[in-house]
């Protein structure tokens, strides 16, 4: 939105300085706080020889302002500017109004491909909560790809395979039931997993058994492979039961079974480069000098481990898909098996190694019911949307006209989660709260989305009085609350620009929550009902834009707008 803006700002001051337009260009920003300006350059960015304060201090008292660009004042190494209330106003709310809902995308990834690998639970097993972080990161990350013109495909990699998974065919022939697994297939499986491993607690030779089970899974044994494959199948479905709840789908689900002829090849590359040390039967990854310890790739029964199938479907992954760019979204508790993994395929010569990125993210701490119990993210939805369906029965007026009371409760529910997770930096462990999350007022979900809804009553409540009117005589937003609010929608884009570079989700979010609060006050100062016709048409154009805005934004981290609640 401020592109033409920081042009012009760039274009003189590149006579100023010297420096190139695009240099420039790139470093101007949007002020830490509105008093400072609507840009500002940063000077020691630029690189030019020279106590950046004064240089600052000159060449803002060189800069020629105009009927654009009111003023450039320096502060520090700073050069602030102002830009024309007027001319502002009108560039953001026409331009809001012709994209809608793809406003703040751009196409600078236009023929360019992402992966983002996320989620990725391991199959049989209900999707615990701690699943969560990687899901609902790795689908913002996907949205901004997509939002940046990428052409971007999201992928989960489920972990099914391993020796578990023959541990768990040994437990479904003693424990198994037909009928509970076709009914509640995950859980089932789970039940039996717990109780298999109970056992083979006391019976070694059930593990084993699973060994030898999981060996002819490798070997290409149908029979074994058969039941696998079921159990695969009927988790699939039910993940996709909860990633529907969560408002995700998947481009591609993949999974460590899926990994082919690239394995081999991987094990080969390893041995051509002298990667490979021996131990008692078992082949290591030598990565000492790294300080990343010796993993082992496969074990003395020939069965292979986790990172030979990362390296095999990293080279799988390229032949199939072409990607200028893959992204894992992985805890931070997999940091050093990350780093074995991207220091291989650099090592083996990947000429596309540079082209992978680890995200990681802290752990959550305390994510129980409320009764104290360990949860599954299942529990953990049906719980929230419980509790604000119950706080929506409270207002009986206001739940009456809710067209789908069980769909909203579910969404504001999610919204609780979604947001909560998103408030501080992805790397941070952060304390789960309920009664912080499911709050209406301060930095929640449920805010976000009251302030949305609130929004679209505005338009509902004056759609007999006036219009949305694009032509709106938007001279007549005078107040100073409208101005901030006009200011918050044009940073959007570049909000989704530098999320997208830093890939925190707390960066959009917090802006969404300064935005909603903006609004909130704007709200009680500048009022729509029974105003005049001219200024009721200004201040609902620019609610409209707001509400446009907000709910793109609310889109991005994945989430449903809500237009009543």
């Amino acid at each position: 939105m401020f592109e033409d803006f920081k042009t012009t700002i760039a274009t003189q001051l590149a006579v100023l300085t010297g420096a190139p337009v695009e240099a420039i260009t790139g470093a101007i920003g949007i002020p830490k706080t509105n008093a400072h300006g609507d840009l500002a350059v940063n000077i020691p960015s630029l690189r030019i020889k020279g106590n950046p304060a004064q240089l600052a201090k000159d060449w803002a008292e060189a800069f020629k302002v105009d009927e654009v660009i009111t003023s450039a004042v320096s502060t520090g190494p700073y050069i602030n500017f102002r830009i024309n209330r007027q001319v502002l106003t009108r560039k953001v709310l026409s331009t809001i109004y012709e994209k809608q809902d793809k406003y703040g995308w751009t196409n600078e990834g236009a023929g360019k491909r992402v992966i983002v690998e996320f989620s990725s639970p391991n199959i049989a097993k209900p999707f615990h909560a701690g699943h969560l972080r990687s899901t609902i990161i790795g689908n913002l990350i996907y949205n901004l790809y997509k939002a940046s013109g990428w052409d971007a495909i999201s992928m989960n990699y489920l972990g099914d395979w391993g020796k578990q998974y023959g541990l768990l065919a040994v437990g479904f022939e003693r424990f198994g039931n037909e009928e509970q697994l076709v009914a509640d297939p995950i859980q089932h499986l789970f039940e039996v997993y717990v109780a298999i491993s109970a056992a083979a607690k006391e019976d070694d030779s059930l593990n084993d058994q699973a060994r030898a089970y999981f060996k002819s899974m490798e070997d290409g044994d149908e029979t074994a492979l058969a039941l696998w494959r079921r159990f695969r199948e009927l988790s699939i479905v039910k993940y996709k039961d909860t990633y529907a709840r969560l408002n995700i789908n998947f481009d591609v689900y993949s999974g460590e079974s899926q990994v082919g002829e690239g394995m081999t090849r991987a094990m080969a590359m390893l041995e051509e480069c002298g990667l490979i040390a021996e131990s008692e039967g078992a082949k290591l990854l030598d990565l000492e000098k790294y300080k990343l310890g010796r993993p082992v790739v496969k074990k003395s029964d020939g069965t292979t481990l986790y990172i030979t199938r990362d390296i095999g479907a990293a080279i799988e992954r390229f032949e199939a898909y072409d990607f200028d760019k893959i992204v894992y979204v992985i805890s931070s508790q997999q940091d050093v098996h990350m780093k074995q993994f991207l220091k291989t395929i650099s090592l083996i010569g990947l000429p596309y190694a540079d082209r992978f990125q680890h995200v990681n993210y802290g752990m959550v701490n305390g994510m129980s019911t409320r009764n104290g119990t360990v949860i599954f993210l299942d529990d953990m939805l049906r719980e929230s949307k419980e509790i604000m369906h119950e706080v929506m029965r409270k207002n009986e007026d206001k739940y009456a006209q809710v067209p789908d009371p069980e769909h909203v409760s579910s969404v504001l529910g999610v919204s609780a989660i979604i947001v909560q997770d998103m408030l501080a930096r992805r790397i941070k462990d952060y304390d789960f709260d309920w009664k912080r999350i499911l709050s209406f007022v301060g930095n929640t979900g449920p805010y976000l989305q009251y302030t949305h809804a609130r929004l679209c009553s505005i338009e509902r409540k004056v759609q007999d009085q006036v219009k949305v009117n694009p032509d709106a005589d938007i001279s007549l937003l005078t107040e100073s609350h409208a101005f901030e609010i006009v200011t918050l929608l044009a940073q959007y884009p570049d909000i989704l620009s530098s999320t997208l570079k830093s890939l925190e989700p707390c960066t959009v979010v917090q802006y969404m929550l300064e935005l909603a609060r903006t609004v909130s006050s704007g709200i009680e100062q500048m009022k729509v009902k029974d105003e005049p016709e001219d200024i009721a048409e200004a201040r609902l154009l620019m609610y409209w834009c707001a509400r446009t805005v907000l709910g793109n934004a609310l889109t991005i981290i994945g989430l449903e707008p809500i237009s009543r609640m």
